[in-house]
């Protein structure tokens, strides 16, 4: 069997003290996550950040910084994820648009409200990363490049 890691991204959104969330279902169960999601071909990282987020929470928002590289195992499905966490500024909710399948809702939450979250968390690094914000961890967008796609 060959081992296949999945890419994704997730959101590091914060406003008055809240960071932007989503309730979903995974694996049958109501869980809390990040705005996240898996890069599609020939996307760019911020791009899938922008439409990740947009689909999942109805918000605009903009990259600012690279908060950080993350790799997870899943405990649920053996599946291991290289996720790039971005810090995002809000510019601007959809409150009409409709939400991806999977989600019943976005909301925002404060690190104190995380530590008993309304359900169980998705994965670790959930946390792992609202911490990493909190200390201050930030990269500047340009660490990363990427190749430009040709079709």
């Amino acid at each position: 069997m060959r081992w296949c890691p999945h890419a994704t991204v997730a959101a590091m959104v914060e406003l008055d003290g809240r960071f932007l969330l989503v309730e979903e279902t995974a694996g049958g169960q109501r869980v809390i996550n990040q705005p996240a999601g898996h890069i599609e071909p020939g996307e760019t990282l911020a791009d899938a950040l922008v439409r990740e987020t947009l689909e999942e929470t109805g918000w605009v928002v903009q990259p600012t910084f690279l908060l950080g590289l993350y790799t997870y195992c899943s405990k649920y499905n053996g599946v291991t994820y290289h996720r790039t966490c971005f810090v995002a500024k809000a510019l601007r909710q959809e409150s009409e648009r409709p939400l991806d399948e999977a989600i019943i809702r976005a909301l925002w939450l404060s690190r104190a409200e995380l530590e008993s979250p309304p359900a169980p968390l998705r994965s670790p690094l959930i946390m792992r990363s609202i911490d990493d914000y909190l200390a201050g961890k930030r990269y500047p967008l340009d660490l990363i490049y990427e190749h430009p796609h040709k079709a």
